[in-house]
């Protein structure tokens, strides 16, 4: 059988795709529905994910294409054009977002910077359609190619297939997983968006009869709203006994109207209590300073610090509580802030006898959790603080909601009338629904979710991909709002869903639009062991687990103990085990082997992985036709994790074709603010590998992987990729030399066999890092081929490629590796980095004046680092005729050296300013005496720093 080439294999409209890909994800208020439906981690943007289906399934332009293609398609151009068109890009997106670039730097605010809607919102029309299945006839000789996601996730990859009109087959082993890919792909497509009336009618009934039940336990003034009830933990103070309520701060609000809580803790009082503070008030008192910081605390009642140990102790033996100390209210005048009153704290109090006169019952009901978090696990924070159980991750009062409201629940799904008004398919979606309605509240109105001052709202446990321990915590008004709202935002996410899929089951079904979800094959089981016949499937689109960076299965057991007593009944095979399976997982996770291996245990889990992604390819490989394209997402700084997936995709028969680059991730979240973190995914487009070449060796194919390293990253960085994000980009192409080529044997032997070692992708990905530091090194110092000593080139790339102060300890070993260094000898030695944890901090020049180092009353240095930071610190010291004087006396500023390596400085530091002011003290030195080196060319535009980035594109979209 022969292979046409696929699309992807020749060409990808990466920078579009990738300015939208961004765009998708800039404004947190116009996200895809698809996000605010239920909690998923590690989405991946719907547009990327269309552009990968598509590019896989369609074929490359052809000169030998028929006639009728040729007339639509005369040219390659044309064909580019209309996939582009066909993305649902409209306008210049490049050109829009470069737009945006300036007006954030002249600080004016875009009413519409793009010409077109996001992509994500256009679907095809039907011409499209019919064009679309023309050229897959060509290539497939079926208009309905399908497309299988063997690790489905969230979903993105089968909904992107369906509205396209390619049947989708979404396998998952996690449960929860597989629950979501029901509600987000399935229920959309049968019933659309119609069913959202039914989701809305049933669910305000369900919110009523729990409002009935329990609003005695939530008592509020006539025309007050209670927006959010604001606790602190609390533990014994060692000292006097009295509770410390424990917060990080004490803000309510911040910005132009600020107001914050401030602690009282006079000797003759038993209890702390708080009064509100705002405007003028705040004067002479800091809100930011709170009772605890870093896991230790601080006793208001003596001074004294708390022990760490102490805290975790008391939590441990059941005995840290929780304080009430000050409510958010709307009314007339909008949002404001009270103390509690008695009746609240009385009603507290009354909620947590009631909720132990059901427990029993609720227990042996199965009403609400009776499951342990797991004895290991790789974050046992929760045992550490007393929450080893998963009740405990609430309060007595936030389970007292839940329980009732599942118990309600249950009492709906039995009425008559909700049988008598509809089929039992029809309320098997409004079930799953309101199942998806009540983890939303349990992620919203548990001892996780936290109030957000800057903001005013709540914000949920999973902000973060972890279950860190929260010292304050928030609790919605669970009889009058909480289910209202959950139902709320569940029937908009259901209905935009619904509304995004709805025009392709029009044009593709149009006498019955619900047979849309007959292409949806929604299947939980392990990827590698799927039910499908060899050779079955047209295109394997993958975005497989990112080797350690998410633990999807620790996390969604949050949500399993819940979808277990609400949706266990209409998805028995999703909930067959007490919890998620861990064991099974493709993830690396060192905390399973521990037991094991302590030392090994992160190594151990590393093969683990590879083992797991290997088998999982292979049989994508067996699945997958002869001709059938692979495509797989992926998106990890660490190269390790390149390694693992390098090394399993070629052991599963692969062989690596081509390698797109697209920046998918939004810079200002959470898991990009402040770290050095890959913003690009990179799509690896790949093969089923023909009949093994003969072996070849390391040394023979080492200067092919370094002309390769070198080019794709020179093509790389005139699209404009940089940073973390470039040295990325060169591990596709890197590893598709040794895959069309494996194996690949080194010229060590085998102890035991005595035969060649096989190449670890991991030394030619080294091997493509020092090539591109070489790139960037003669970047940053505008094209001259410089060099510098080792710590000085370490220190720049440092900047140049993490464009941040602080980054993973590993990252920064193996830079300095590719330099000949030794991060925790020379490096460390000389005050460049300081050690935090996993990771490393740039030191200021300040911080390393000493003798000998940045020292500006020396003469001479042994780095050039060393005399650039001296120069810096004469600045500070004494200003510009202090710099002036060091220069002069030393001759370093006479020195090309040492002006190459101040001109290298200049473009490596990030130049962002907030309110007018440089942000790193090393660009605000550098800015200030550029007038001493005449050649210095300063660079126009501000380097983007991720930190400045967050909430700026929001305020420039065109939808707001």
């Amino acid at each position: 059988m022969t292979r046409p080439r696929a699309l992807i294999e020749d060409w990808l409209p990466i920078r579009v795709v990738s300015v939208e890909s961004q765009r998708e994800r800039g404004a947190s208020s116009a996200l895809p529905p698809l996000y605010f439906l239920h909690v998923w981690w590690a989405r991946r943007p719907l547009i990327a994910s269309r552009a990968a289906v598509l590019g896989s399934v369609m074929p490359a332009w052809s000169n030998d294409w028929p006639d009728d293609l040729h007339a639509l398609f005369p040219k390659e151009e044309d064909y580019r054009e209309w996939f582009i068109r066909l993305l649902g890009i409209t306008g210049d997106p490049v050109a829009a977002y470069k737009r945006i670039l300036v007006a954030k730097e002249e600080g004016i605010k875009l009413k519409q910077a793009y010409e077109g809607p996001r992509a994500f919102t256009i679907g095809p029309d039907t011409e499209q359609v019919e064009t679309l299945r023309r050229l897959l006839t060509h290539r497939w000789g079926t208009e309905t190619p399908t497309v299988l996601d063997p690790t489905a996730g969230g979903g993105s990859i089968p909904f992107e297939s369906v509205r396209f009109g390619l049947p989708a087959k979404a396998n998952e082993l996690n449960p929860v997983a597989s629950f979501i890919l029901e509600a987000t792909l399935t229920l959309p497509a049968r019933f659309g968006p119609e069913l959202a009336k039914e989701i809305e009618e049933w669910g305000g009934i369900w919110a009523g009869r729990v409002e009935k039940r329990l609003k005695r336990f939530f008592p509020r003034r006539p025309g007050e709203s209670i927006h959010a009830y604001l606790f602190a933990r609390t533990v014994a103070c060692p000292e006097t006994g009295k509770p410390v309520p424990l917060s990080p701060n004490w803000w309510l609000l911040k910005g132009d109207d600020p107001v914050a809580a401030r602690i009282i803790a006079e000797p003759h009082m038993d209890e702390c209590r708080f009064e509100i503070v705002k405007g003028r008030e705040l004067k002479g008192y800091d809100p930011g300073v709170g009772t605890v910081s870093r896991g230790k605390g601080r006793s208001p009642w003596t001074g004294g610090i708390i022990n760490g140990d102490y805290i975790k102790a008391e939590a441990q033996a059941g005995r840290m509580g929780y304080y009430l100390y000050a409510i958010a209210y709307k009314s007339t005048q909008g949002l404001a802030f009270r103390i509690p009153y008695e009746a609240d704290t009385s009603a507290l109090e009354e909620a947590i006898l009631a909720l132990e006169d059901s427990k029993l019952s609720w227990r042996a009901d199965n009403i609400i959790p009776t499951e342990n978090y797991p004895q290991v696990a790789s974050d046992m924070r929760p045992h550490y603080y007393g929450m080893s159980e998963w009740p405990k991750f609430f309060s007595h009062r936030q389970l007292l909601l839940l329980g009732t409201a599942v118990e309600e629940l249950r009492n709906l799904v039995a009425a008559e009338d909700m049988h008598e008004k509809n089929v039992t398919e029809r309320i098997s979606a409004v079930q799953t629904n309101l199942a998806v309605v009540l983890d939303k509240a349990a992620d919203y109105n548990c001892t996780g979710a936290i109030w957000h001052p800057s903001r005013g709202v709540i914000a949920h446990a999973f902000a973060r991909h972890d279950f860190s321990f929260k010292w304050s915590f928030v609790e919605f008004d669970g009889a009058h709002n909480l289910l209202p709202w959950a139902v709320s935002q569940v029937v908009s996410a259901y209905r935009g869903i619904a509304k995004l899929i709805d025009p392709s089951r029009a044009i593709l079904f149009p006498a019955q639009p619900e047979q849309a979800a007959d292409m949806i094959d929604v299947r939980r089981g392990d990827a590698a062991d799927l039910p499908l016949e060899d050779g079955s499937v047209h295109a394997v689109v993958i975005d497989p687990p990112y080797y350690d960076n998410v633990q999807y299965a620790e996390l969604s057991d949050f949500f399993y103990v819940w979808l277990k007593r609400t949706a266990g009944h209409l998805y028995p095979q999703f909930f067959e085990t007490d919890l998620t399976d861990k064991a099974s997982e493709a993830v690396a996770n060192p905390a399973r082997f521990v037991e094991f291996d302590k030392k090994n245990s992160k190594k151990l889990a590393r093969r683990d992985y590879e083992s797991k992604m290997t088998k999982i390819f292979a049989e994508a490989h067996r699945v997958l036709r002869v001709d059938g394209v692979l495509t797989v997402m992926f998106n990890h700084k660490k190269v390790e994790a390149w390694d693992a997936l390098g090394r399993s995709l070629i052991e599963g028969g692969f062989e690596i074709l081509t390698s797109w680059p697209v920046h998918t991730e939004s810079e200002y979240s959470l898991h990009q603010a402040k770290k050095a973190a890959s913003a690009s995914t990179i799509l690896l487009a790949c093969r089923k590998r023909t009949a093994a070449p003969d072996p070849v060796w390391w040394d023979d194919l080492r200067s092919e992987v370094q002309q390769t390293a070198r080019r794709k990253a020179e093509e790389y960085a005139a699209d404009g990729i940089e940073g973390v994000d470039l040295y990325v980009s060169t591990f596709g192409p890197v590893l598709s030399v040794i895959s069309r080529r494996w194996p690949v044997h080194t010229s060590e032997a085998d102890p035991d066999t005595g035969e060649p070692v096989p190449l670890r992708p991991e030394e030619a990905l080294d091997l493509a890092r020092k090539e591109v530091a070489g790139l960037r090194l003669r970047g940053i110092a505008l094209g001259r081929p410089v060099r510098f000593d080792p710590v000085t080139e370490w220190y720049l790339l440092a900047w140049d490629a993490f464009r941040a102060v602080e980054f993973p300890y590993d990252e920064a070993r193996k830079l300095a590796f590719s330099l000949g260094l030794d991060l925790d000898g020379e490096l460390r030695k000389v005050k460049i980095v300081a050690k935090k944890a996993s990771a490393v901090v740039l030191q200021e020049p300040k911080d390393r004046r000493r003798p000998g180092l940045a020292d500006p009353e020396e003469d001479d240095f042994d780095r050039l680092i060393d005399a650039v930071h001296a120069m810096m610190n004469a600045h500070r010291e004494d200003g510009v005729k202090g710099t002036e004087a060091f220069l002069k006396r030393t001759g370093w500023g006479a020195r090309p050296e040492f002006r190459d390596a101040v001109q290298a400085l200049v473009n490596a530091v990030p130049r962002t300013k907030k309110k007018g002011r440089f942000i790193r003290p090393e660009a605000a030195a550098l800015d200030a005496l550029a007038f001493l080196f005449p050649d210095l060319r300063v660079p126009e535009e501000p380097r983007s720093d991720p930190v400045e980035k967050q909430g700026e594109l929001e305020l420039s979209s065109d939808e707001g």
